[in-house]
């Protein structure tokens, strides 16, 4: 599942790039400015950084400290994943969950729109991907846990997510 919205979110890279390079032409050699059109990249941006955390897991490709992590043995590494995510990451996820829901379900009752005149409608999608953020990496949490008790069960885990050419 996070291959996939991985794939999205590429393209959704792709035009956050060409909707910000439409305002800057559009402001600056047409001299015509749209606010909805300044916050649509903004939006895609946002967007891009959150729904891309799941995939970005996937691939181990998220921030770590490595100095120790490195040095490991598979086990060992198995022993770090499992406990960062069960201690550190679901209670993280647990937190921001639950204090967005409340924040997204009130976007959602009263029909947020943007404060800029002219703006984008439906501010209460841009907030659910905040939601789907969590969804997201949670669901590869669970992988990595899967994965984790396969390696200190002692047997072999699937191979490795790794981008192989354009997102694989």
């Amino acid at each position: 599942m996070n291959r996939s919205v991985g794939r999205v979110v590429a393209w959704l890279t792709l035009a956050t790039v060409l909707i910000c390079g439409a305002v800057v032409v559009l402001r600056y050699a047409a001299g015509v400015g749209h606010v909805w059109l300044q916050e649509l990249y903004v939006w895609t941006h946002a967007m891009t950084f959150l729904l891309a955390g799941g995939f970005a897991y996937l691939l181990n490709a998220h921030v770590r400290v490595d100095i120790f992590y490195a040095k490991l043995s598979d086990r060992g590494k198995a022993w770090v994943d499992l406990l960062g995510v069960i201690f550190l990451l679901f209670p993280w996820l647990a937190l921001l969950g639950w204090t967005a829901w409340t924040y997204v379900a009130y976007s959602w009752q009263t029909n947020e729109i943007s404060v800029q005149s002219n703006g984008m409608p439906a501010m209460y999608v841009l907030k659910s991907t905040i939601v789907g953020f969590v969804v997201l990496v949670g669901l590869q949490g669970v992988a990595w846990i899967g994965r984790a008790v396969l390696v200190l069960g002692g047997r072999e885990p699937p191979p490795s997510e790794t981008l192989t050419g354009p997102l694989g």
